[in-house]
């Protein structure tokens, strides 16, 4: 099964990065709606230019198994974020900002060279931002042999105008069902109306994508995969995000309950964050999960 991408003609693809690169003389890439002159220089929340910012890329063994397979998920790690979680653990990215300005050729080698090595996927983390960047190297990266899937690994803080843009060009869309409460959202991540972007957005992401298939050797080549973190005295409002799921996108949703978190960056600052989570509380989000009709669990 080729990628969505390759479906698409070079004219359309090109309309695409021209109407995307138009958005960032006035950017409204995200929902916050900086509209700062990106092409200029000019800095919104996520400070970030016209040219990609990427940290790290390589093969990734510690994402879901249907990612990873046997050589790794292929993982492009883009600098800054449009969110800033008091507990990210990966701040120094995210919110330090670490990594360089790299060439638009320079990307879509990077792709190649994870295609090269066996990686199942790109994984593009935190791509929000950068989307119009992404789909330029991507032009570059075809015209090199690019033939996998790409996974869009995001916040879910996303314009819908701008995924309407990345129809046929995504094929696994990898959002994290983060917070149901807006104050919460807004007082641990800087996040407005939260909840009802990340709705709209994954809506949006699974009429382009459908449901999470999986090939014959366990690795998913189309559709959604969402990731829900668990945070402790049940901040994320866990329950009301399930119940979104079930009603509103498929009860057939591959969903990753995940337990890992753990106290990084500020969140020592504030009390209710300052612990990992118990047994009970994972359990109990696996529960709630179940009771609202959700059987395509995924522990991690």
């Amino acid at each position: 099964m080729y990628p969505s991408y390759l479906n698409l003609s070079k004219k359309d693809l090109n309309l695409r990065i021209g109407k995307l690169f138009k958005n960032l003389e006035n950017c409204e890439i995200c929902p916050r709606k900086c509209r700062a002159n990106r092409l200029e220089g000019k800095e919104g929340f996520c400070k970030l230019g016209g040219l990609p910012m990427v940290s790290a890329h390589h093969p990734h063994f510690g994402e879901e198994s249907v990612l990873v397979g046997t050589h790794g998920s292929g993982t492009c790690f883009f600098t800054s974020c449009n969110l800033s979680c008091v507990y990210c653990q990966n701040y120094e990215i995210s919110q330090l900002r670490i990594g360089a300005e790299i060439s638009f050729k320079m990307l879509s080698q990077a792709m190649v060279e994870l295609q090269n090595m066996g990686c199942h996927n790109i994984n593009l983390v935190t791509p929000t931002p950068q989307v119009p960047q992404i789909a330029k190297s991507l032009l570059i990266a075809i015209e090199k042999g690019l033939k996998i899937p790409l996974v869009y690994n995001t916040c879910s803080y996303d314009s819908v105008e701008v995924l309407k843009l990345l129809d046929g060009i995504i094929d696994i869309y990898m959002p994290d069902a983060r917070y149901s409460e807006d104050k919460v959202a807004l007082k641990y991540s800087n996040a407005p109306r939260y909840f009802e972007i990340m709705k709209e957005a994954i809506k949006e992401m699974h009429r382009q994508v459908g449901d999470l298939v999986i090939d014959e050797r366990g690795i998913a080549v189309r559709g959604l995969l969402v990731r829900h973190l668990v945070l402790p005295n049940n901040l994320a409002g866990s329950e009301k995000i399930f119940e979104f799921l079930i009603k509103e996108i498929s009860k057939n949703t591959f969903l990753n309950i995940m337990s890992q978190y753990f106290p990084y960056f500020r969140a020592r600052e504030f009390l209710e964050l300052n612990r990992p989570i118990t047994e009970k509380e994972y359990q109990e989000a696996i529960e709630l999960a179940k009771k609202a009709g959700l059987k395509r669990l995924y522990f991690y």
